[in-house]
């Protein structure tokens, strides 16, 4: 992409954020210092109390290119649906629909100035790439870690989302519900699109993921959104044994497995219709048969 077609795209980030006082100055740092800045960035501040509010207010009160929405405190975190219904209060506020491509982000990374260049460089590299997102990595011991080795190929973190206009436009809307950002990506490959992290260009997690929730209560989590999403009982026992060695031992298995059974215990309903649950089943099946598929 040469730089001067570079300059013409139009992207907007929606970021819902709650009680991240101790990051968001990196992220709106890192934003702002984009080589192609967004047309529009809307932050939704999800009722935090922790002073988060005026650090975003500062900064928006200096850029006309960022908007800010408040919302009324909930009392509690809403896993999964909460942070979908902060990004439809941003997206209700987009004041330009000529955006080629729409972008969650998170309140709590850092990344270089160039990030957003080096993406739409892969996406136009790449027609049929519908949603992409850089690596997302930690600081650990001194070094740099990759923060969730065990994803599969075709799935980007929630945490950094990018959107091709023409497969938003393909899968939209995203659930409100935990497992919304795989049931995105299932349904963008069914419909012939790609969807992948790159290796590189990367972002800098400045939290751990889940510590808002704990070890427990955020594998616990990640099981029941499987259940939502359609996951097959065989893959998802297959998953949980993979984890079993896991620090700590056994917690993150149990708490997976847990959390994908509820579902049925509770008579939980799906948010994916048959034929897409069945298209999922089909490439976790071929997975477990070692066949290609969207899992390698």
């Amino acid at each position: 992409m040469k730089r001067s077609m570079a300059k013409a795209i139009k992207y907007v980030i929606i970021t819902p954020v709650r009680d991240e006082a101790p990051y968001i100055e990196k992220t709106i740092g890192s934003v702002i210092a984009q080589t192609i800045r967004p047309f529009q960035w809307v932050i939704v501040d999800d009722g935090s109390s922790d002073g988060t509010s005026d650090i975003v207010d500062r900064h928006a009160a200096r850029a006309s290119w960022i908007d800010v929405v408040h919302r009324k405190n909930r009392g509690f975190r809403a896993a999964g649906g909460g942070v979908v219904e902060a990004f439809y209060a941003g997206y209700s506020l987009v004041n330009d629909s000529t955006w080629d491509f729409l972008i969650k982000l998170d309140g709590d990374l850092s990344f270089v100035p160039d990030y957003f260049e080096r993406c739409f460089q892969l996406f136009d590299a790449d027609p049929k790439l519908g949603i992409g997102g850089g690596l997302i990595c930690r600081h650990e011991g001194g070094e740099l870690e990759v923060d969730s080795r065990g994803d599969p190929p075709f799935h980007v973190r929630g945490a950094t989302k990018i959107y091709r206009r023409d497969c938003w436009e393909t899968i939209s809307p995203l659930i409100r519900a935990p497992g919304w950002d795989t049931v995105d990506e299932i349904k963008a490959n069914m419909s012939g699109w790609t969807t992948r992290t790159f290796d590189d260009p990367r972002l800098i997690q400045l939290k751990p993921t889940g510590a808002a929730d704990g070890c427990w209560r955020d594998s616990y989590k990640n099981g029941r959104a499987n259940y939502i999403a359609g996951y097959h009982p065989l893959f998802m026992l297959a998953k949980s044994i993979k984890r079993i060695a896991s620090r700590p031992p056994l917690l993150q298995s149990t708490a997976l497995l847990a959390g994908y059974c509820s579902g049925y215990l509770r008579g939980m309903p799906r948010m994916l219709d048959q034929e897409t649950v069945r298209y999922l089943r089909q490439q976790q099946i071929r997975r477990l048969l070692l066949k290609p598929g969207i899992y390698g």
